[in-house]
């Protein structure tokens, strides 16, 4: 059976992740392809007890390694039998995140690197980008999991992971400041030439 593809939906809080990922999902659904969504954090025992421990005990390096363990329940209990199936998996958020965030919050970013990378490689993993304010301005009306995460001074540090991710060849730039249907047009091309490249369009 052929292997299934994953692909990757990166962006600071604001970008439009979830609304790109979840159209992308029903582009793909039409095409007759079997597609699932997911997202990260996971609902592991590891993100739970993350999101409960007060914000003086968030160290980058604890939050780096909970995340590590709750990115392996991910990928052992829904990534990879669904790639294992030849399923294509559209993930809001992967790896990256850890590099950016935790690595705006001080850890090492080659230890981050390290410590995931167990972690099957995405297929195509595409990162839409936007000002550090027009992303806060974005969620300002939404209720956050994770308050934390969402200060100028981390998003602005986490884009610059982002974009140096971007130079390494790791993710694909999309400006995301541009209306949603115009970022969601050009994430489709990707991933259109991509179904075409492994015959299943």
């Amino acid at each position: 059976m052929r292997r299934g593809i994953l692909i990757v939906i990166e962006g600071i809080d604001g970008a439009g992740k979830t609304r790109v990922a979840l159209e992308i999902v029903k582009r793909i659904k039409e095409l007759g392809i079997e597609v699932i969504y997911t997202h990260e954090p996971y609902t592991s025992p590891f993100s739970k007890a993350l999101k409960q421990l007060p914000e003086k005990y968030l160290k980058p390096e604890l939050e780096a390694l909970a995340l590590a363990a709750d990115r392996y329940m991910h990928v052992k209990e829904i990534i990879e039998p669904a790639l294992k199936k030849g399923t294509i998996v559209v993930a809001d958020r992967y790896y990256h995140s850890s590099i950016a965030y935790q690595g705006a919050k001080g850890a090492s970013i080659k230890w981050i690197k390290i410590l995931n990378n167990w972690a099957p490689k995405p297929d195509l993993a595409i990162y839409l980008d936007v000002e550090p304010e027009e992303g806060l301005r974005r969620r300002a009306s939404a209720t956050s999991e994770w308050p934390h995460f969402e200060k100028l001074a981390i998003i602005e540090k986490a884009r610059e992971i982002y974009l140096d991710l971007i130079r390494e060849g790791e993710l694909i730039y999309v400006d995301a400041m541009k209306s949603l249907n115009t970022v969601i047009d050009e994430v489709w091309r990707y991933i259109l030439k991509l179904l075409k490249e492994r015959g299943l369009v």
